[in-house]
């Protein structure tokens, strides 16, 4: 049977039983399947039910037919509240909420990312249990480039990587390819596109959802990543040596220096790109990043959903609004940051972005199995608040 909740752009999230599985498919392929309020109230609706469901044991997300899994958050949305305090607060607390009962789901979950994974479309893929790719995923963190910060609970899964690469990622918003995603630990598998149809067949045919036969029956199909030798996870050294210094500033100054040696033309791209991006979403994200190393998943999610709102809020500054004008608006592709460069940026502003919000005000993380699916928007004082 399937179940779907229709809006103006149609079923957004479609839903199937076969058996003991459970099949979640992201429907809006000409949007790229962008995460609405309506995609992220479903998914979790549906995760916590089929949770709760002794008969479900596997569950299996994709996304229909089209160049993308999932590009991640509905900029226009964030872009249309711009004049309106917290007229998004419900759709990121509910976004993070979910996040962390992803990371922490119960049962094995297989997501097939066959396209563009970016953003919080990646979190759909990364912490599932088993993430398979193909040689036409893409996948990027790239929201400094739009004022933003790294999200999602990126600021726990990057500090899972070896050396500084969770750095790199998270400022660069450089892209992997699926060989790259499962070289980097970012993903499980790797099965060629033209054999997803059969294995995830074989997986609707499962009448179990135990690890150990749910990743034999991957295996059947996966093969070797092998990545290019200009592939970035070749050049590690570099990248830790630059991505592991103290600020924004010092990494540049490290990235000039590496550049001007022989052989490192490669670098000059990736410097112009971090300079074009906003000198204030570069320092929010390093600290969150670095912060990250010594927090956990929770704490992790309670911190971006503070940076998050504070973005959204303008609390120092409108770069993101001014983000995505440029880039999804007037598309012309010049923003104008505010302030303009890095020196201009005041420290303490950045800290003041980070700072805890008093606790009956914060993302609130289940304590223990028992209270596993409680601390939902319904129940904090945000929801009284904006009735």
């Amino acid at each position: 049977m399937a179940d779907a909740v229709l809006n103006k752009d149609g079923q957004v999230i479609v839903t199937e039983e076969k058996g003991h599985v459970r099949i979640l498919t992201l429907n809006q392929p000409r949007r790229l399947n962008v995460i609405t309020f309506d995609v992220v109230a479903l998914l979790a609706k549906h995760l916590e039910n089929w949770e709760r469901d002794d008969d479900a044991k596997l569950i299996v997300v994709k996304a229909a037919s089209g160049r993308a899994f999932s590009a991640g958050g509905d900029l226009k949305m964030f872009y249309d509240g711009i004049d309106s305090k917290d007229s998004n607060l419900e759709v990121v607390y509910r976004m993070y909420w979910l996040c962390y009962h992803i990371h922490t789901y119960k049962k094995t979950q297989v997501t097939l990312a066959n396209g563009i994974a970016m953003g919080g479309g990646a979190s759909l893929l990364v912490p599932m249990k088993f993430s398979v790719v193909t040689e036409k995923t893409v996948f990027a963190t790239p929201e400094v480039s739009i004022g933003f910060h790294t999200d999602c609970s990126f600021s726990y899964i990057y500090n899972q990587l070896p050396g500084r690469l969770g750095e790199f990622l998270s400022l660069t918003g450089a892209r992997l390819s699926g060989a790259e995603l499962v070289a980097s630990g970012l993903a499980t598998h790797f099965v060629p596109s033209e054999k997803l149809q059969e294995l995830e067949n074989r997986l609707l045919s499962l009448d179990s959802g135990e690890e150990e036969v749910v990743k034999a029956v991957i295996e059947e199909f996966s093969v070797k990543a092998e990545i290019d030798e200009k592939s970035i996870l070749t050049k590690r050294a570099i990248v830790d040596e630059c991505f592991s210094k103290d600020t924004v500033e010092d990494i540049f100054a490290a990235l000039e220096a590496e550049g001007s040696k022989e052989g490192n033309g490669w670098l000059a791209p990736i410097l112009k790109g971090l300079k074009r991006s906003s000198p204030t979403a570069l320092k929010i994200t390093l600290q969150s990043i670095r912060q990250g190393r010594n927090q956990n998943l929770g704490e992790c999610l309670k911190k971006e959903f503070r940076i998050t709102i504070n973005i959204l809020r303008s609390l120092i500054s409108a770069d993101v609004y001014e983000g995505i004008r440029a880039v999804m608006i007037d598309k012309d592709n010049a923003p104008k940051w505010e302030p303009s460069s890095l020196e201009a940026v005041d420290v303490l502003k950045i800290k003041q972005v980070l700072e805890a919000f008093e606790e009956e005000l914060d993302l609130k993380i289940p304590a223990g199995d028992d209270f596993r699916w409680e601390g939902k928007y319904e129940d904090t004082l945000y929801a009284a608040a904006y009735k």
